[in-house]
């Protein structure tokens, strides 16, 4: 019988977690298809909807004007999109160390026990600034322009934190849960789709009833107008609270999730 992690912490823990961050940056650099075509997902999004439908729908906006009124309108849903595109590909990396045996392989190994999935979220996190700040310079190349405060900025960059902490352990917790890699790579998929039922694209008010009851009061769309309010200088109110409510909950669930998974996986 294999030994089991240990449940080292302090020092050694942050020691083995630094040691699984490299490891997953690693693996960024090794698969550049696959680290480029996530960063390149969000920006196919920016560049499909401000030159393809950005005229006409930034017309049809309040008080809009165009294409340069739409990117506006539309980035906090860029930004989601990018944070949820990192976080769907952990679900399958997870997934692919569990099906090849490399966690059982770390399991023999005196490393503490939360280090594997805390490198695995840490690396997200490195992944999605450097997504983040990719595309935040191709929308500004687009014509994205910004009236937010550095105290505005700071809380837009607080916020992404929140939600890839938040999505990041909902994909791990997917990851574990899948039988296979390949389940792994679409259970998550609706996290994409997520972000277009919301007030991201277009104003909830325009959708029919029971389409706009459900895209008021999901997840994103106070952290859509979040990001919004706070992108455009502007108080983003109770959406804020709602916004890091709901970051919070889902993090808090899936952490807790995704740790009764691995300790289930470990001692079966």
């Amino acid at each position: 019988m294999s030994a089991p992690v240990t449940a080292n912490t302090g020092p050694d823990a942050v020691r083995d977690s630094w040691t699984m961050l490299r490891r997953n940056l690693l693996q960024m650099v090794r698969y550049k298809s696959l680290t480029l075509m996530l960063i390149a997902q969000p920006l196919i999004f920016l560049v499909l909807f401000v030159y393809v439908f950005g005229g006409t729908m930034g017309a049809g906006l309040p008080g809009g004007d165009g294409r340069a009124d739409y990117i506006a309108y539309i980035m906090p849903a860029i930004v989601v999109l990018t944070v949820v595109s990192v976080s769907l590909s952990t679900a399958y990396t997870i997934a692919l160390d569990m099906e090849k045996g490399i966690v059982d392989r770390f399991r023999t190994m005196a490393i503490a026990r939360s280090a594997v999935l805390t490198g695995r979220v840490l690396g997200a996190i490195v992944f999605t600034a450097i997504a983040f700040v990719v595309v935040i310079a191709v929308a500004l190349l687009l014509g994205f322009r910004s009236d937010a405060t550095v105290l505005g900025w700071l809380g837009v960059v607080g916020l992404v934190l929140l939600m890839t902490l938040a999505l990041t352990w909902a994909t791990v917790a997917l990851g574990l849960s899948a039988p296979n890699a390949e389940t792994a790579s679409n259970t998550p998929m609706p996290l994409m789709f997520l972000p277009f039922l919301s007030s991201g694209f277009v104003p909830t008010d325009s959708m029919p009833v029971a389409i706009r009851w459900f895209a008021e009061y999901q997840p994103f769309t106070p952290m859509i107008d979040t990001l919004r309010a706070w992108l455009s200088g502007a108080d983003a109110g109770s959406d804020a609270w709602l916004a890091i409510g709901w970051c919070v909950l889902i993090g808090v669930g899936c952490y807790v999730w995704a740790r009764r998974l691995f300790t289930k996986v470990r001692a079966s």
